[in-house]
């Protein structure tokens, strides 16, 4: 029988904060982390050159501080894993947004899979819309490119093995690192899963602009092509059947109504949603043999695991 593995510990986690000008929320993000039993040395601040007090704050809490290499979230994510030294990291902003509290959901779980992500079920009023309805579509793509059925892909708080995170090479430079993350972790015949959280209001100005929610369904766009490039072309291609449909209705209400015939028009229709329809086909067969790609890779990966531990 395969050995199940033990349940992890708070020992066993490093919690890293990036962080960029958060003075109004750092001291309550580490006094709540306190207050649930961590460690100071157990907590990592990894600052992104902030101009106010942040540094100086959780300084004063005795907690570790470091400079990130660089700017943006993901090269403050790459500095925090060269000096994590525990064999899972929890990472969350530095906002307020996620109760310390919180953890313990993670962590419970966090032995049986690669990658846990606190997904924001609670208090996504908290969340702006535009941004709820950017995360829904990229979440969603993610799901269809990588058969995970994951409910916030954008989530800034989630647990992941320090080995997993520390080797894959960090491409990103901004938010878009936990969506580059878990798909590498997926793509790598992960474990990866998500359990509910509570989202509060952010604490100071909000550091993500708008834009930032359609360069990271780009980079979602760029993982599709990297990891099922013919799902991806094919999809594109499928979206000829918008144009050939409705050039379709109008040459046959022409037809229907006036008694307008127009030939040349109907078969260009024809050729648009034949082609939309043949791209259509082909995307879905290349997501159905990636998936079943995928399934045999990992049972074949849980046929060896078990074949070493008989």
């Amino acid at each position: 029988m395969k050995p199940q593995p033990k349940p992890i510990t708070m020992n066993d986690v490093t919690i890293v904060i990036p962080t960029l000008n958060e003075e109004q929320a750092i001291g309550k993000v580490i006094e709540e982390l306190l207050s649930e039993g961590y460690q100071p040395q157990q907590i990592l601040v990894v600052d992104g050159h902030s101009a106010d007090n942040t540094v100086k704050i959780a300084q004063s809490y005795g907690v570790n501080v470091i400079t990130q290499q660089g700017r943006g979230k993901a090269e403050a994510i790459a500095t925090a894993l060269d000096h994590v030294k525990t064999p899972y990291t929890l990472i969350m902003d530095g906002d307020y947004t996620y109760p310390a509290s919180e953890t313990h959901k993670l962590i419970a779980i966090a032995h049986r899979y690669d990658e846990v992500i606190g997904a924001r079920l609670k208090g996504r009023e908290n969340i702006p819309r535009l941004h709820r309805l950017g995360n829904h579509i990229i979440t969603k793509a993610f799901n269809l490119l990588f058969g995970t059925n994951l409910r916030d892909i954008c989530s800034g708080m989630y647990i992941v093995k320090t080995d997993k995170a520390r080797g894959h090479e960090i491409a990103s430079k901004g938010f878009n690192i936990e969506v580059e993350l878990a798909a590498k972790i997926a793509s790598d015949l992960g474990k990866i899963t998500d359990t509910p959280i509570t989202y509060r209001k952010r604490l100071g100005n909000p550091k993500m602009p708008t834009r930032t929610g359609f360069k990271i369904l780009l980079e979602t766009l760029k993982l599709a092509w990297h990891y099922n490039p013919i799902f991806l072309l094919f999809t594109l291609g499928s979206l000829l059947l918008i144009p050939g449909i409705a050039l379709g209705i109008w040459v046959a209400l022409k037809l229907l109504l006036y008694g307008v015939k127009h030939y040349m028009w109907g078969i260009i229709a024809i050729v648009l949603s034949a082609a939309g329809l043949q791209s259509l086909a082909t995307a879905t067969l290349a997501l159905y043999l990636k998936r079943i790609e995928y399934r045999q890779a990992k049972k074949l990966e849980e046929l060896i695991e078990a074949a070493s531990h008989a």
